[in-house]
């Protein structure tokens, strides 16, 4: 595919390259877990609203994941699916560049999401008796509101130095637009964007990853100190809820990152891409829901009460 203009409002997405009889299998299969990923998140945020006693630190921090996974999905798939099943693949640079933002905040969020869950955790353990004071709900919505400016902060600034370039192509090489593929399209140097970027990765899973350590390290360090197993038991197995996820999403965004800087071929870093959206957004409540008493007990709740409907009604 050809560049054909400077500048040009409209660009061009090169899309996932599918032999012809796979695309609608695939098109229905990404529709399938798209629908399974709002079900299951929406449900979860909508049974967190409206039971009060679900309207816990814990909680209202996994409402904030749930939301971001819906948002980062909801950004990328339909488009997606749309350029699979469509020839005609052309986007609005504006759109591009909003599709980017999203993109990119999601991913950022991942991390100062999961890394606010930690220290919940952290003080939920290791400072029980002052739990409460600390995660008060002014300090869960500060952490929160932190969480969400930082990634909508940093990524505006990755953003901005990438539209300020001027562009001499209008094909993007990618199946969705990201900041990478935007300033590609530039004939600029680009060695700012590239050191900012670099800068961002690094800063960003490095404070994730350092955060998450050390309070799991301190978690570790009281569990050890306390000796009470079944204390210990019900601390160790919601951690591991917490850092089954984290893994999840650690892992799979890292394929991302080595598969762009390998310069891979472009099918390998998109199948990362989604993979990276889909795999975190499916496990979240899954897990969440299996692993967490008070979650899974409301689930059955409703899931009995609607079965009880079902039968009275058929009667």
């Amino acid at each position: 595919m050809n560049n054909f203009s400077y500048n040009s409002p409209i660009l061009v997405i090169e899309g996932i390259d599918v032999p012809h009889r796979l695309i609608y299998p695939l098109f229905a299969l990404l529709l399938i877990i798209y629908l399974i990923i709002l079900t299951t998140n929406i449900g979860v945020m909508l049974l967190i609203m409206m039971n009060r006693s679900l309207q816990q630190p814990m909680y209202l921090l996994f409402f904030s994941l749930s939301f971001n996974d819906v948002l980062g999905n909801t950004v990328l798939l339909p488009r997606l699916m749309f350029d699979l099943v469509s020839t005609d693949r052309s986007i609005s640079y504006s759109w591009c560049v909003s599709q980017a933002f999203f993109c990119h905040t999601y991913a950022t969020s991942c991390h100062t999401v999961m890394m606010i869950m930690a220290f919940d955790r952290y003080v939920a353990i290791c400072h029980p008796l002052r739990y409460t004071s600390i995660m008060s709900p002014a300090m869960v919505a500060t952490l929160t509101v932190s969480a969400w400016s930082i990634s909508i902060t940093l990524v505006s600034v990755l953003l901005g130095l990438t539209i300020r370039l001027t562009r001499c192509r209008s094909v993007i090489l990618n199946a969705y637009c990201d900041n990478a593929s935007l300033f590609k399209l530039s004939c600029q140097d680009v060695s700012i964007n590239n050191i900012y970027g670099l800068t961002f990765t690094v800063v960003l899973n490095g404070s994730s990853m350092g955060s998450v350590a050390f309070t799991y390290f301190r978690i570790l360090v009281s569990c050890v100190s306390r000796k009470n197993k079944e204390l210990n038991r019900k601390a160790l197995q919601t951690c591991a809820t917490h850092l089954v996820l984290y893994m999840i999403m650690l892992c799979s965004g890292f394929l991302v990152i080595i598969l762009h800087r390998l310069q891979a071929h472009v099918r390998y870093r998109i199948m990362a891409a989604i993979l990276f959206l889909i795999v975190p957004a499916n496990m979240n409540p899954i897990i969440y829901a299996m692993q967490t008493k008070e979650l899974k007990t409301r689930i059955v709740q409703i899931l009995h009460s609607k079965v009880t409907q079902l039968q009275k009604f058929e009667n």
